[in-house]
């Protein structure tokens, strides 16, 4: 342990100290305050950096975005209302739950003097009632997933399940009257997931979400039964399918003998034409009547 904590102070001495040894500190990098309620960030600074040392101070959020808190003397826009400065240090007059995040305390000279610090703030934010989501009927073997999420709690609520009314442990299989269960519990997530369900696990489920700014939150309780494949529904199902079928083909094959189908066209063939051309010479011709001389068949 006193090995582990020098090399904890060492960390933190080396990332205060700036590049020519002019060194930043705080006797506090890990601020906890409620919400709506006023903290300070301290940030000291030593070494010769000159009779009007520029302090900044930059806000990063857990997402990675970073802004400016204090900028040439001044709080940024975001910030006028409720954040000043005395001396080096930060004041907030009242903080929020999107204060949560890194704020680095940077002191620069007129020359290459330069040193920071970072203080991390957490702003403690009870849970609010989870929304939890619980399937009302699985089918014994098949996969069957609870889950329970809360989106106020800050510090980020941990979560826990009960099955009618009991506590279910996060490692089932370390506590003798829980050694038979399948189930996984992920406490951080709030995820409760049952690979193959079996009837055992049907009950009445409700899910507690909890941090250290309040008191815990549960969501409203849902009722899980496991059933056993109807495989005799599936086969009334498909018998009745059959019936439709055959009684379908056999109307069919009624209306077709009554004749109230219509019958298929048949195909009559074209009949021949003769084209026969009239004779541009009398002639031999008798009594003026034509004779064929040629026939053209169409």
């Amino acid at each position: 342990m006193l090995a582990s904590g020098l090399v904890s102070v060492a960390l933190f001495c080396l990332a205060a100290t700036g590049v020519s040894g002019f060194t930043v500190t705080t006797n506090n990098a890990d601020v906890r305050v409620k919400e709506n309620d006023g903290t300070d960030l301290i940030c000291k600074y030593s070494g010769d950096f000159g009779s009007n040392p520029r302090v900044e101070w930059k806000f990063k959020d857990p997402k990675g975005s970073q802004t400016y808190v204090i900028f040439d003397g001044k709080p940024t826009k975001p910030y006028s209302t409720r954040v000043s400065m005395y001396g080096s240090n930060l004041r907030f007059s009242k903080v929020t739950r999107k204060d949560n995040g890194v704020y680095d305390c940077e002191v620069s000279g007129s020359g290459e003097q330069f040193g920071e610090v970072r203080v991390k703030m957490t702003v403690l934010v009870p849970p609010s009632p989870p929304l939890c989501r619980i399937p009302s009927s699985v089918t014994t073997g098949k996969l069957a997933l609870m889950s329970c999420h809360d989106i106020d709690g800050s510090p980020p609520p941990k979560y826990r399940w009960y099955k009618d009314g009991t506590l279910l442990p996060p490692e089932p299989h370390k506590i003798s009257g829980f050694k038979n269960a399948t189930y996984r519990l992920n406490a951080d997530n709030g995820n409760l997931e049952f690979p193959r369900a079996t009837k055992v696990d049907s009950g009445q489920y409700y899910c507690e979400a909890f941090n250290d700014a309040g008191p815990p939150q549960r969501c409203k309780g849902a009722k899980m039964e496991v059933r056993d494949l109807n495989t005799g529904g599936i086969v009334a199902g498909v018998i009745v399918v059959l019936l439709l079928l055959a009684l379908l083909g056999f109307g069919i094959w009624y209306a077709n003998k009554k004749g109230y189908l219509p019958k298929k066209t048949e195909s009559k063939p074209k009949p021949s034409v003769v084209y026969q051309p009239t004779s541009l010479y009398g002639g031999d011709d008798e009594d003026g009547e034509f004779k064929q001389k040629s026939s053209f068949v169409v």
